[in-house]
């Protein structure tokens, strides 16, 4: 782990309003402030990585730039049970997963977005309990998750990037809602109608100011975009993830001493986040570290998958593209413009490319 405790940009504005609301708190007095601490302090889960994962770990970076893992959890526990629709039993998945690097000057951040039906290699691991779990091959991205938990995803991540995630943040079902009530909904543009009886999203095409649970049918829908697979999800989570960074930039919050304090508070209960980042002391510091990220210093692309062979439903890698980007994170250089390029415009033309011609020689080149 790094000396430095790091957190993503793409939370990098609602951290600081976590800053934000424990600095009008504590202008009322040394007593409000220490209770304010503690509470947003203790509202914060978190895992230690470090401890599950041991050393054998892609190196940590030295030159300040550094990498998150962040997740969408899609339980249905507790809240998030009436918000989310389905049914995943008792276990969670990674229903998002963003690969967010900050560059060495902290001036710039390239967000990946993983497939969730992204077949890899999942390696061993050892869930929350200690109960070792197997390693298997073609398995779901999302299902390390699942079957380990939070060091189970990032090992399955490190294996597939080759870089280290220095940190993890994760957000479920019902906290996600929370946050985007509480910072006064999100603004989107859809390009086309949206119908999805499965998340329950329905817009017609045209600008929209959406609630949490709006908000949050948004960034699940998958078969009302594109082919209806996770590609198409993606590129709506792409452009949520901007709107809220817009909307937490210019709702007004520094004004507002009492909605600064419910919004920390808000967020500080919505994520889990892995040891070094958890507790405000930590996310504060970060958060001011990273205050010259917005919207136009982010740039979001998805991983490049074609589908995998002898099964539609499922995508694999699209080499050397794939690992262009991992490469270029790795070298802390921008994501090369030809990937950028060969992104979608808009959901509905989101779409895997046919199974790779020569899978062999592409997996040679890892």
């Amino acid at each position: 782990m790094a000396e430095h405790k790091r957190v993503p940009s793409s939370r990098r504005s609602v951290l600081r309003v976590v800053a934000c609301a424990f600095a009008a708190i504590a202008v009322l007095g040394a007593g409000a402030a220490a209770w304010a601490y503690f509470t947003l302090d203790g509202n914060i889960k978190s895992v230690d990585i470090d401890a599950r994962l041991g050393d054998a770990r892609p190196p940590a970076s030295t030159d300040g730039s550094f990498n998150i893992l962040v997740l969408g959890s899609d339980s249905r526990a507790g809240a998030n049970g009436g918000l989310a629709g389905g049914d995943t039993g008792d276990t969670a998945r990674s229903d998002t997963a963003m690969v967010v690097h900050v560059s060495q000057d902290h001036s710039r951040a390239e967000v990946v977005s993983i497939p969730r039906d992204t077949l890899v290699d999942r390696p061993d691991c050892t869930d929350a309990s200690g109960k070792p779990v197997p390693a298997v091959k073609r398995a779901m991205y999302n299902s390390a998750f699942e079957a380990g938990g939070a060091a189970c995803a990032v090992k399955t991540t490190e294996q597939l990037t080759g870089l280290r995630m220095d940190h993890y943040v994760q957000v479920d079902f019902a906290g996600f809602a929370r946050v985007v009530d509480a910072i006064g909904g999100a603004t989107v543009t859809t390009t086309v109608a949206i119908h999805d009886k499965d998340s329950g999203l329905d817009l017609p095409a045209g600008e929209h100011h959406l609630d949490g649970r709006q908000a949050l049918a948004f960034v699940r829908t998958r078969h009302g975009v594109g082919d209806g697979s996770d590609l198409g999800r993606i590129e709506l989570q792409k452009q949520m993830v901007k709107s809220l960074l817009r909307q937490t930039g210019g709702a007004g919050l520094l004004t507002d001493p009492v909605k600064l304090w419910s919004i920390g508070d808000t967020v500080t209960k919505s994520i889990t986040t892995d040891s070094a980042l958890g507790s405000v002391n930590a996310l504060v510091g970060l958060a001011q570290e990273l205050k010259g990220i917005g919207p136009d210093q982010l740039s979001m692309v998805t991983l490049p998958v074609v589908a995998a062979p002898g099964d539609p439903n499922r995508v694999v890698e699209q080499q050397p593209q794939a690992n262009q980007v991992w490469a270029a994170l790795k070298a802390d250089q921008p994501i090369p413009q030809a990937v950028v390029a060969a992104q979608p415009q808009n959901p509905a033309q989101a779409g895997p490319t046919a199974s790779p011609a020569a899978s062999p020689a592409a997996a040679a080149q890892r």
